[in-house]
């Protein structure tokens, strides 16, 4: 079966609405995490062609970088630390509209300049986030967060 993608133009709603069945169809049978995430960073990559897209998994202390699209990315992430481990640390969404004014960013690629990361629950525990960047500032707004949790719902943890 081919695993082509429908890219759809429209408002941002509209795009993550045309998305959403089709990255339900891509994990649907599959239970390869390492799979499917890599299946939902393309995906959210090519329909939007944001700087970066991934996911980081809780590995003992530390978030452990896991698949992604977009240039080579930081490897490990302390809880608390940047964008990804205040929301580790949070157990929640975070939208960062410029990332040189959040306390404490790491900043993997000079590119970036907003962000949202929102965690993967597990069980009610955070087992990773899912970590999206823009070279544009104020790129990610309540939309994103909502369409973007619908999304890593679909994810088998």
């Amino acid at each position: 079966m081919a695993e082509d993608l429908t890219i759809a133009t429209g408002s941002k709603k509209e795009q993550y609405e045309a998305l959403l069945p089709q990255v339900k169809g891509l994990l649907d049978g599959e239970t390869d995490l390492i799979a499917n995430l890599a299946n939902v960073a393309a995906a959210l990559k090519e329909q939007f062609g944001w700087l970066w897209v991934g996911f980081y998994l809780v590995r003992n202390d530390e978030l452990v970088l896991g698949p992604f699209q977009g240039p080579v990315a930081c490897t490990r992430i302390k809880k608390g630390r940047g964008v990804c481990g205040a929301s580790w640390a949070k157990a929640e969404a975070l939208i960062v509209p410029d990332v040189e004014k959040f306390p404490g960013h790491i900043a993997c690629s000079s590119l970036s300049r907003s962000e949202i990361v929102l965690p993967l629950l597990k069980e009610g525990v955070v087992a990773g986030v899912l970590d999206v960047d823009s070279t544009e500032l104020n790129t990610f707004d309540e939309t994103d967060k909502i369409y973007l949790e619908k999304i890593i719902q679909f994810i088998s943890l």
